[in-house]
């Protein structure tokens, strides 16, 4: 049975509570003010602490409340009151609030208690919805943040790590709307992991396109993969950008990259950042995605994978090594391809599980081929995707043409195997 809930608003006694625990919060917090709001909470209804978790601003209420060297130890109180007496009142957004407002500061061995005991104390299927309510709040501070920066007990992660594996189910036994029972291929729902620069938008080598450029139909490309094959919607909410661009412990250029994609029509995703000392060279950018992989991985047995990257900055030798250690989890490689590859290089890549593209059409009609979109998805990638380059300003005709005869030719090749009411019209 599943604990989420998505209260509506407010419940009258959980707003009283709630003023009165903001009132004692809004000056000096004293131990008697303490005593009062761990009453407040722990007299609470399961319904009420559950409102008053998402209602409070948590990570000021974890800096107000202290133990003190002579007298109550009432932050331990409060950490054992929310992650031990009464975690099974807490739905999932509650318990992803409470995650979260453990990561920020100084993440010390109390915090990381109260965090074994909130993900040990998540079973089943609600492991899979924390981690990603948890991912699904925004920013830097993550799931991957979580465990591998604020968690430094490395016995401590792993204790957790594995309580994700067994605890790991497949997050639908086949995704919605297929039909399991009539000798059909059971598919996991997909993680889509992306690189930025030249994959997502024109910014290192693809001069082809004007810089900053959203590629056409990329944005319906993700959704697609992220909606999956079958008639039915899988969750939505399962995109992560793999970047070079080398993170900081503020989080500053996640938040900034987070913010760059929003703006670009992007509004939900996770950022896995690269690191300065693995900056220089493609081969040591693609081991830094590489590791990123592994510990996201790790993170989500219980999920399957696709990769969408560029031909120009490693994403090759990150698809082949991601097939090489995951053969099983990695459902497709997909490289938009900014160097103009040989046809035969091509091929030989496509042999190993790696496939270039030239227009997110072109990748649609991979993906369909390899069942991960449905036709009426692919058809709405070509669509997209035309209407998106029509509104390009290109900088000369010539751009424009050899752009749009790609356009064309993809769109032709999807057309052939889509049926004739699904069928895209020419750029």
């Amino acid at each position: 049975m599943t604990i989420d809930t998505s209260p509506d608003a407010p419940i009258p006694s959980v707003l009283s509570k709630l003023d009165e625990i903001r009132q004692r919060m809004a000056s000096h917090t004293d131990r008697d003010d303490e005593r009062r709001i761990l009453e407040i909470l722990a007299g609470s209804t399961a319904v009420e602490l559950d409102q008053l978790l998402l209602q409070l601003d948590l990570p000021a209420l974890l800096g107000d409340i202290d133990d003190r060297l002579i007298g109550p130890d009432n932050r331990t109180a409060l950490l054992d009151l929310l992650t031990a007496e009464r975690l099974g009142d807490l739905g999932i957004p509650a318990r992803a609030a409470l995650a979260s407002a453990l990561q920020r500061g100084r993440t010390g061995s109390l915090d990381e208690q109260a965090l074994r005991r909130l993900w040990l104390g998540t079973r089943g299927a609600d492991v899979t919805r924390l981690k990603n309510a948890l991912d699904g709040r925004g920013g830097y501070r993550d799931l991957h943040q979580l465990f591998y920066h604020d968690i430094d007990d490395d016995s401590l992660r792993e204790e957790l790590l594995a309580h994700f594996a067994r605890e790991a189910v497949s997050v639908s036994d086949a995704l919605p709307g297929s039909d399991s029972g009539s000798g059909s291929v059971s598919v996991r729902e997909v993680k889509i992991l992306s690189d930025i620069d030249d994959t997502f938008y024109a910014n290192w080598k693809d001069a082809r396109y004007p810089k900053k450029t959203v590629y056409p139909g990329v944005l319906q490309f993700y959704a697609e993969l992220d909606r999956g094959p079958g008639p039915v919607p899988g969750r939505a909410g399962d995109l992560t950008f793999v970047t070079a661009r080398p993170g900081d412990r503020l989080g500053l250029v996640e938040d900034a990259t987070i913010k760059a994609l929003a703006e670009r029509g992007q509004l939900t995703a996770t950022v896995l950042a690269g690191s300065f000392t693995r900056l220089i060279g493609n081969r040591t950018i693609a081991e830094k995605k590489l590791e990123n992989f592994l510990e996201y991985r790790r993170l989500y047995p219980e999920y399957d994978f696709v990769f969408i990257g560029d031909s120009g900055q490693g994403d090759v030798h990150f698809g082949q090594r991601m097939l090489e250690l995951a053969p099983g989890a990695v459902k497709a490689v997909f490289i938009h391809d900014v160097v103009a590859t040989p046809d035969l290089a091509r091929r030989e890549l496509a042999a190993s599980g790696v496939h270039l593209f030239d227009t997110y059409i072109g990748a649609a009609l991979t993906a369909l081929e390899r069942g991960l979109l449905g036709p009426e998805g692919a058809a709405r990638v070509a669509e997209a995707a035309t209407a998106a380059f029509a509104a390009i300003p290109f900088p000369s005709q010539a751009d424009q043409e050899a752009r749009r005869l790609e356009m064309a030719r993809d769109v032709a090749r999807l057309n052939e195997v889509l049926p004739p009411s699904l069928r895209t019209g020419q750029p």
